[in-house]
């Protein structure tokens, strides 16, 4: 047997290893980067044409193309100031969840390469929870259920909130995976 971390066991070549970061704290950097890129462009996307989704926020909020059952039509916000105020802060959130997921994924990298990546599970771990409320709890439940997304043929983002949803849970296990705490996973 060996002293050694099974991370210090990869090889020192091939795809196993980018940057000194091997095995599932890897594949952890990977998930954590792959998300901090998708939730960067998607805000970016928001603030450079604010006008296409905030379309999509509007019709959500005012359930203008549900089945418009008076028992749930209470529930419409037709305030465009408002419906306005929600859609500023959805990118407000989504930039905040871009900026703290690049940094976790630095983190990751650097943190690595020197066998501490403790704040970076930290890091990565607010991030992807951000991440899990925002298409969770803001488009699922919120949008989805509550305005009654699932109801519109033409402004539905559950699909897509889904997917979002079910990548950021992935990453989220992998980051929390025993191998992802690597050689000093109390040391910080």
């Amino acid at each position: 047997m060996t002293d050694r971390h099974p991370t210090e066991l990869a090889p020192r070549t091939g795809v196993s290893r980018v940057a000194g970061v091997t095995g599932v704290p890897l594949a952890a950097a990977v998930l954590t980067g792959t998300v901090a890129l998708y939730i960067s462009l998607v805000a970016f996307g928001n603030i450079t044409d604010f006008g296409t989704n905030r379309d999509f926020v509007r019709h959500v909020l005012a359930m203008d193309t549900t089945f418009k059952d008076p028992d749930l039509m209470w529930r419409a916000v037709s305030s465009q100031v408002l419906q306005d105020a929600a859609y500023v802060a959805i990118i407000a959130w989504e930039t905040v969840t871009a900026v703290v997921l690049l940094a976790a994924t630095a983190l990751w990298v650097v943190g690595a390469r020197r066998g501490r990546i403790a704040r970076a599970r930290r890091l990565s771990t607010a991030g992807l929870l951000m991440m899990v409320l925002l298409f969770g709890v803001g488009f699922l439940a919120i949008g989805g259920e509550w305005f009654s997304m699932w109801q519109s043929k033409q402004w539905n983002g559950l699909e897509a909130a889904t997917r979002n949803l079910t990548v950021a849970g992935i990453a989220l296990v992998v980051v929390h995976l025993p191998g992802a705490a690597g050689k000093q996973a109390s040391g910080e």
